[in-house]
């Protein structure tokens, strides 16, 4: 199949053009590099010893991503571009909604032009916003408490009025948990600019001596250690999870959303644990007071994705840390130790 990747030079996407490649697909990845690395497509190549198209794009530019489409011919999008902080997304949220809304919508109208009828998205679980129950199922209101979350919840009904639009258009929206872990090889991982938004990248830098030590929002919620849970998926299943969106999206028509996690939740200590035992080194912290917007746990429920995808994550908590610190440990300046 003819995949057209958007932001496929970033933290996910390029472990999903990895196992594209892997998996026989051909491939064009489009990226405008603002999260995103060209050394780390680099090393995509290397991994999978295969080579794809690439071309730098801002996914706003109409006129020149509607040329990329129509140049390659996909049969389906996996759509990763946009902005993705949430802190971040309320200091800036015009920034969010015209990069990830119309950005969606112009891809959306460049896939028409194209004639290409299948996408999976990369969508949130911050969509769920505050939780009426746990699990999360994929039937919980949708109320996001941020920019970020409400631009994921918009793209996502803007995709299903697409596929409402047209019978023969398909889509998977996949609500992500909190992806974490890198590539075994160490040649891939994530490389968050500036100061990282996410745990697990944070601790890594700690351990790896680029910080003195992690901050823990609050240590008074009501969970075993008193700190937040979160439901940590590895990139490597979430990568795989794309794959058989692709193959759910090319076998039905309409739109479905799948949550992508483990069902499993893990406490921000419990992270600092793990981490230590597999890098050996201590990771330093400071409990300080809770962020507005956190939540005490948040945690998926992942039966549809394993009935109706045939998918399942497989990776443990240790297998997360290690391959973080085997990433980081070879790589401690992320890509900028390699030119980029």
């Amino acid at each position: 199949m003819k995949v057209f990747v958007t932001g496929g030079a970033g933290y996910i996407g390029t472990h999903t053009v990895l196992e594209l490649l892997r998996d026989g697909h051909e491939v064009c990845v489009s990226d405008n590099y603002r999260n995103g690395s060209p050394v780390a497509l680099d090393r995509v190549r290397r991994l999978a010893n295969a080579d794809f198209r690439q071309c730098e794009v801002d996914i706003r530019d109409q006129d020149t991503l509607t040329q990329a489409l129509a140049d390659f011919q996909p049969d389906a999008v996996i759509h990763f571009a946009g902005l993705k902080a949430v802190g971040e997304s309320s200091e800036i949220p015009i920034d969010y909604y015209d990069n990830n809304v119309v950005g969606s919508l112009r891809l959306l109208a460049a896939m028409d032009a194209a004639g290409c009828t299948r996408i999976v998205f990369s969508s949130s679980a911050t969509v769920y916003g505050e939780p009426q129950y746990l699990p999360y199922d994929e039937q919980h209101p949708l109320a996001p408490t941020n920019p970020y979350g409400r631009t994921k919840l918009m793209v996502e009904e803007i995709i299903r009025d697409w596929c409402r639009s047209k019978p023969q258009n398909s889509a998977a929206l996949l609500r992500y948990f909190n992806p974490v872990g890198a590539h075994a090889s160490g040649d891939i991982g994530e490389d968050p600019r500036g100061t990282p938004n996410n745990l697990m990248p944070f601790v890594a830098q700690v351990a790896v001596g680029r910080r003195s030590h992690l901050s823990v929002f609050g240590n008074d919620y009501a969970t075993a250690d008193g700190t937040g849970e979160r439901d940590y998926i590895h990139v490597v299943d979430l990568a795989c999870a794309h794959l058989a969106a692709i193959d759910f999206a090319s076998k039905h028509q309409g739109c479905e959303a799948f949550n992508i996690g483990t069902g499993s939740a893990y406490s921000v200590l419990q992270i600092v644990d793990a981490f230590e035992r597999a890098s050996g080194r201590a990771v330093p912290y400071q409990v300080s007071e809770r962020r507005a917007g956190d939540i005490a746990t948040s945690v998926a429920r992942v039966d549809k994705a394993r009935d109706a995808l045939g998918w399942t994550s497989g990776h443990t908590l240790d297998d997360i840390c290690q391959s973080s610190w085997n990433w980081q440990s070879r790589n401690p300046e992320g890509y900028g130790g390699d030119g980029a």
